[in-house]
């Protein structure tokens, strides 16, 4: 992706650079067209605050209202952006406040659905989808994987903004960050598996011990690190720097190198905000840490949802309508396999779950950029890619307004909002 403005070299006439040395500063429009993106963001942020609306359907509303006048030029919805930008700082800012107490005692339950979940989801929306649709294997199991995680971009925002009660906010936001790593990681066995690669028990053992474990230990050596150098430091200024190069360092670092950069991200978030605040980091620091990584995540928020909308205007769907809405009710499906039947494993334990947190860990696992951005990330040569594509759009389409707009009426019949 080009930048909204760039030093470029341009050929005259004469076909030479013009000027001395042949550099001119090109500026581009669509840093415009950015900045209307955040005007819109701030109107909606009031409007649906005074409307009593989710701010995420308002923003997905009001990208494809841009996009049906032309007024989102120069704006896509892209996996670069969403993995690039986007993604690192609203990870960082959820974990950053996950408690380190509540992630040590709720493991085993996250770690269960997060992981065994995704793979049972990923199996039931892969086999309806070969055998109902007609999709082949590679593309089914594709699809499965890429739908199979709830997207933490989504379940993060919903969950701060209906101020859900803490168990449940706790175990639906700490559950759509980790089993992003786990989706990630079945989509590139596929991805592996079609392009020839050995997909044994071994190699499959070996790709989840190192994608988890590489990431999660990449985070905390990256957050690590930067806490010992702003330990040197009681400016503040230097210390929010740091944190921005944990938040993106450690991603961009842990991709690189082909483990998970979202469990990499989430690692040193929980480092810093558990250990960095009056630690490495000054009382004033920290404080400036907690505020800004939350502006930061609210333009992040604003940014993704209103490309999902732009993308949504744009998305040739009629011709997979019958897909789509199989692969709706597949994903509800998979949902279902992913959080009863390990919530019944747990029945007896301290980690137990009402029946009312099981409904909402179900009904509140939304599907978002991150599936979107896997979507378009699939291979160019697989036959049905355009279909796949579509289709996830309608998922995420379906997952955004009907189950994004009904969670808060579940949320307070259940009595699950804090202060209720």
């Amino acid at each position: 992706m080009r930048p909204a403005w760039s030093l470029q070299r341009r050929a005259g006439p004469n076909g030479k650079p013009p000027g001395p040395g042949g550099t001119v500063v090109h500026h581009d429009t669509s840093i415009v067209t950015w900045g209307l993106l955040l005007f819109v963001a701030c109107l909606v942020a009031i409007v649906t605050r005074r409307l009593g609306l989710p701010y995420a359907i308002g923003l997905v509303v009001a990208g494809i209202g841009l996009a049906l006048v032309g007024a989102d030029r120069g704006a896509t919805l892209t996996p670069e952006i969403i993995f690039t930008f986007l993604l690192p700082p609203l990870v960082f800012e959820a974990a950053l406040n996950l408690e380190w107490s509540h992630v040590r005692r709720e493991a085993p339950l996250v770690l269960s659905i997060a992981f065994v979940g995704t793979l049972l989801s990923a199996l039931v929306v892969a086999a309806g989808m070969h055998w109902l649709i007609g999709w082949s294997w590679q593309a089914a199991l594709l699809f499965g994987a890429l739908i199979a995680a709830t997207d933490p971009v989504s379940v993060i925002a919903m969950m701060k903004e209906q101020r859900a009660e803490e168990r449940l906010r706790f175990l639906m936001e700490a559950e759509s960050l980790v089993n992003d790593g786990a989706a990630a990681v079945l989509f590139t066995l596929v991805a592996g598996w079609i392009a020839g690669a050995a997909t044994g028990p071994g190699a499959i053992g070996l790709a989840l011990v190192t994608t988890v474990g590489g990431g999660v230990l990449c985070g905390l050596a990256v957050a690590g690190g930067l806490l010992l150098v702003a330990g040197r430091s009681d400016d503040h200024l230097v210390e929010l720097t740091l944190t921005m190069l944990a938040a993106y360092g450690s991603f961009l670092l842990a991709e690189r190198l082909g483990v998970s950069g979202v469990l990499a991200t989430l690692a040193a978030g929980v480092f810093l905000g558990n250990y960095g605040q009056g630690r490495g980091l000054t009382d004033y620091g920290s404080e400036a840490m907690l505020r800004f990584w939350s502006y930061a995540a609210f333009l992040a928020n604003s940014v993704v949802f209103l490309l999902i909308g732009t993308r949504e205007a744009a998305q040739p769907v009629r011709g997979y309508l019958l897909a789509a809405s199989v692969a709706v009710v597949l994903v509800l499906a998979g949902r279902i396999a992913a959080v009863y039947p390990i919530a019944a494993l747990f029945r007896r334990s301290r980690l137990a779950l009402p029946r009312a947190t099981q409904h909402l860990l179900f009904w509140g696992g939304l599907r978002g950029a991150l599936a979107l951005a896997l979507a378009l990330a699939t291979p160019p040569g697989l036959p049905e890619r355009a279909a796949l594509i579509s289709v996830a759009f309608v998922v995420v389409a379906f997952s955004i307004f009907v189950q994004g707009l009904t969670v808060p009426r579940l949320l307070r019949r259940a009595g699950l909002v804090a202060g209720d």
